[in-house]
């Protein structure tokens, strides 16, 4: 009578570790791409970040060099800025927080132009800005870009 009992427990045991191992992580849940809306991002990324970034994401002027009041200028976030040189979360986090709050939160003192948009934009709002943005990119850009998110992820998961 004990032995049907041990393998019955041990059968409910292995099936609920098999089913927890496909339920996904925070990190995978507020990831995933399906909830992604580049028609919206796009409509967005026009109305808060266009006057500065640029209509065709073309940045400002001289965004390389500092500013007389000692703030860089907007940089492009087509393939010839930076944009796609950060991972995921950094770059959601510079748009929700702005620069100087995110770069503090990495012990960087920092003077950015760049305001936080948290209390404008819902997280999903900015993570189909970020999308429209990164759908533009040529593929070695977007490879290297979610190669970057990726190793992150993992690193956070370890």
């Amino acid at each position: 009578m004990r032995k049907p009992l041990i393998l019955f427990s041990l059968l409910v045991f292995a099936l609920g570790t098999a089913i927890w191992s496909m339920v996904p992580s925070p990190t995978q849940t507020a990831s995933a791409e399906q909830s992604l809306d580049l028609v919206e991002g796009k409509q967005q990324y026009q109305d808060y970040c266009a006057s500065c970034h640029g209509a065709n994401l073309e940045g400002q002027p001289d965004w390389r060099s500092v500013g007389p009041d000692g703030i860089l200028p907007a940089p492009p976030h087509d393939e010839t800025g930076h944009t796609w040189h950060h991972s995921d979360s950094a770059l959601f986090d510079y748009t929700k927080l702005g620069g100087a709050e995110a770069l503090a939160r990495q012990g960087v003192d920092f003077q950015s132009g760049m305001p936080g948009f948290g209390d404008q934009l819902t997280d999903s709002e900015i993570r189909n800005i970020l999308a429209f943005i990164s759908s533009t990119w040529p593929d070695r850009q977007r490879d290297v870009q979610a190669t970057r998110s990726s190793t992150e992820r993992d690193q956070l998961d370890n």
